[in-house]
């Protein structure tokens, strides 16, 4: 069964969503939210596979709460659903760490489906979504320019630019844990998130890769 925890200040849409999802065979609702400070909280005592996160809440919103959940679990999924289809809001979530981003309008069948592909290790961005992510790569390349420098570092968490150069540092993923006083499972799982957002094959790669952008 795949958890899943809701994070929204709206009840009727998250009574929805757990009436939804609810009826999918391999995913459970293993709590809901009303800020992100409570999904934090939730985080620790229910232990999540997926997050479904708002981003307008009170308290801590929902790309506070990314940061803070994917610094501390960072095996746990995040699904940033929203009603706000805006630049700055969609690349801090994916920089903060979220695996997808969905607009509320979404059919049902594809947030299932969004649950199923960021469980897996897959990442998911709607189209129109998508559209504003390439344009701010766009705007980030052209202000880099001079410096040589991939815009795609600048997804990267703290917690990951610190991997990264680790592993630059020839360091094996026991040291890298040893180091930063996480399991080896975390130090792997941040490896694996940092190879999808910088679309690399492998350790030498990234190890390349982090010397080549002065990470």
């Amino acid at each position: 069964m795949i958890k899943v925890l809701l994070v929204d200040d709206q009840d009727i849409l998250v009574e929805g969503l757990k009436l939804i999802l609810g009826m999918e065979e391999d995913i459970e609702i293993c709590g809901t939210a009303g800020n992100g400070k409570k999904a934090y909280e939730s985080c620790k005592w229910n232990r999540p596979d997926v997050v479904l996160m708002d981003i307008q809440m009170p308290e801590v919103n929902g790309v506070e709460a990314t940061e803070l959940i994917k610094r501390d679990f960072p095996e746990v999924k995040i699904i940033v659903l929203t009603t706000f289809n805006d630049d700055q809001y969609i690349y801090d979530a994916l920089k903060n760490g979220a695996s997808g981003y969905l607009l509320k309008d979404t059919p049902p069948s594809e947030i299932a489906k969004a649950v199923r592909t960021v469980y897996n290790g897959g990442a998911l961005i709607q189209s129109e979504v998508a559209v504003k992510v390439i344009d701010k790569f766009s705007q980030l390349a052209k202000e880099t320019v001079d410096k040589n420098i991939d815009p795609r570092v600048y997804l990267l968490t703290e917690r990951e630019i610190e991997v990264c150069r680790l592993i630059a540092e020839g360091k094996n993923n026991k040291e890298i844990a040893d180091q930063l006083f996480l399991s080896k499972g975390t130090v792997k799982n941040h490896i694996t998130r940092i190879l999808i957002k910088l679309d690399l094959r492998d350790r030498t790669q990234l190890a390349v890769y982090t010397i080549k952008n002065d990470i």
